[in-house]
């Protein structure tokens, strides 16, 4: 097949990982169920046969079927180039936002909506680096390492979604940002040795910013408040906030100021333990040295 002079392969089904529909997620089957019936209809309006528009926008007649009928999210080049053929005017390429979301994960989502919403944003992870901070390669790597071992579409859906958290550094105006993050998971070489030298110059990266403060827990701190596990605090323009704690609560999202007291006491006192954001930086600079 020849587009615009040159040879280009049709997308199959073992192309296209991480794009399957959650059947749990109703929001989201609704959504790719009604894109893919719009997509039929206006196929079907000007007279065009599956294989064929499949030819024009680049996949292969069996992911063009699996699309229509909501099986598969169509990815946002696909909707583009859709919307030109079937001359749709650009409400077709109108979709991409919302089906963009259903890729996610709906917990991840949730989360995703209240981190844009936030002004103020805390973070303390004990056994890893925060997802907010993370590269492609060592989430990937991440997921990789579970047992039972997450299947290849899985993966990638969640590398994908995890990335687009990070938004949140791109928002104007910024929010504040802190972090506290354990020495141990910096010195793992998750990924290999240049994914890790990859995720050490994105901490520093982001450690930079003027809305972020970033800092390290030295290991041989005998005790402090994080030891049973991640510690999130989310504040919002209007005064309210959420907050999640795995050794609190039963590690479910509160809100109520008399249990968000006790995790912004604990959030506090890990900061107060943990190195300065300066010295934070130097360690980390003095960990990329080493690799």
């Amino acid at each position: 097949m020849t587009v615009d002079g040159e040879v280009r392969r049709l997308r199959t089904e073992a192309d296209e990982p991480g794009w399957e529909v959650d059947p749990d997620d109703e929001w989201g089957v609704a959504v790719v169920t009604t894109v893919g019936r719009q997509l039929k209809l206006r196929r079907e309006a000007v007279g065009m046969r599956a294989g064929d528009f499949g030819k024009a926008v680049g996949y292969g007649e069996d992911l063009v079927y699996k699309i229509e009928s909501g099986k598969r999210i169509p990815r946002p080049e696909y909707l583009d180039r859709a919307d030109e053929v079937l001359g749709a005017g650009g409400l077709l390429a109108a979709m991409k936002d919302d089906v963009a979301k259903v890729r996610y994960p709906k917990k991840v989502r949730d989360l995703a909506q209240m981190e844009a919403r936030a002004v103020e944003i805390g973070v303390y992870v004990c056994h890893s680096i925060s997802g907010l901070l993370q590269t492609p390669e060592h989430a990937r790597a991440a997921f990789e390492s579970r047992q039972p071992p997450y299947s290849e579409e899985e993966v990638e859906r969640m590398v994908a979604a995890r990335m687009a958290r990070q938004s949140i550094f791109d928002r104007d105006p910024a929010p504040a940002i802190s972090f506290v993050l354990e020495e141990a998971p910096l010195r793992r070489p998750l990924g290999g040795t240049m994914a890790w030298r990859q995720q050490l110059e994105r901490l520093l990266e982001v450690g930079r910013l003027r809305n972020v403060a970033l800092q390290v827990m030295p290991t041989h701190r005998e005790i402090h408040p994080g030891l049973d596990g991640k510690i999130e605090m989310l504040k919002f323009e209007d005064g309210t906030a959420v907050g999640r704690s795995d050794g609190a609560f039963n590690g479910r999202p509160i809100s109520d100021p008399r249990h968000l007291r006790i995790l912004e006491l604990r959030y506090g006192t890990i900061r107060a333990q943990a190195l300065p954001p300066g010295e934070s930086l130097a360690f980390i600079e003095q960990l990329l040295g080493e690799t």
